[in-house]
């Protein structure tokens, strides 16, 4: 049975960066706190884990005093760093430049419009770890929608901003777009002041063409993926899709010997939190008993 893993897969830059932080931090001390998973990947936060890293919640940030915390990629909203500096702790920040600048990008729109009346509105999943952080720009105004269903909490005579989580997708961002549109065109009073800024990582974005065309290229899909994972059940969806033998794990013991059954090829992929050591163990793991 041939195996091939996809090159592409694996860790964005903004997982990369936090990690090689925590792990940087690990060398000199023996352990290290960080607000929230690291990563939605249990195998690569449990190897952390075992090098020294704590992974702590927001309500025992309180307990953390005169301690160093990590910042995820995902950021952070500005009350986190306001409880840091109250209660003594030095925060290594590795949020991702992409969420960074997307933070700032929503709190100037947010002074914006709110002298005008209007609205921010962020597509993205109710609280995601970066959504929180983006709705925290807006002191928590922000209206979020992540499904056509949701934009009837808008209001349509008011200006809008609309901006997107970095992981969502670009069809489901356009299909969002145009449907605030049509509701402003429709008004009796004639359109309103309505803007939309894509804010999608095109790193995160460009996988899911590649992974569709990847699924075609086996007779099986092996996706391996945290269950936690947003960026994750997307990209899987992409490769069932388009390859309906697209199986997804979250590690070997998931793994069903009835799906390579006179199976000669398969491909083995994963989302933008998945390490690329897990891959290849799934890919070693299917050599020895396939």
């Amino acid at each position: 049975m041939k195996i091939t893993i996809d090159t592409q897969s694996g860790f964005c830059f903004g997982v990369v960066n936090a990690i090689r932080a925590a792990e940087k931090e690990l060398k000199t001390n023996e352990t290290l706190l960080c607000l929230g998973d690291i990563v939605h990947n249990n195998a690569e936060v449990n190897r952390l884990k075992d090098k020294g890293l704590e992974i702590i919640e927001h309500e025992q940030l309180h307990t953390a005093s005169n301690r160093k915390v990590l910042i995820r990629a995902h950021g952070e909203p500005p009350e986190t760093y306001l409880k840091a500096k109250e209660n003594h702790i030095t925060l290594i920040d590795a949020t991702c430049p992409v969420v960074l600048k997307l933070q700032e990008r929503i709190r100037k729109g947010y002074e914006e419009i709110k002298s005008q009346g209007g609205q921010i509105v962020i597509y993205g999943k109710e609280g995601h770890a970066e959504v929180n952080g983006l709705v925290g720009q807006t002191n928590n105004q922000a209206i979020i929608i992540n499904h056509p269903d949701d934009i009837h909490k808008i209001d349509f005579t008011r200006p809008i901003k609309l901006y997107s989580q970095t992981t969502q997708s670009i069809d489901g961002f356009k299909q969002i777009v145009d449907l605030i549109s049509k509701e402003i065109t429709s008004l009796d009073n004639g359109p309103n002041q309505f803007t939309a800024i894509d804010s999608i990582c095109r790193q995160v974005s460009h996988r899911a063409p590649h992974l569709r065309k990847f699924a075609t290229q086996f007779q099986v899909i092996v996706f391996v993926s945290g269950k936690k994972s947003s960026n994750g059940l997307a990209l899987f969806a992409e490769c069932k899709k388009t390859n309906p033998l697209s199986y997804l794990i979250s590690d070997t013991d998931n793994i069903e010997a009835k799906w390579f059954t006179d199976v000669e090829t398969v491909g083995i992929c994963g989302a933008t939190s998945t390490p690329m050591w897990l891959m290849e163990k799934v890919a070693q793991h299917l050599h020895r008993n396939y």
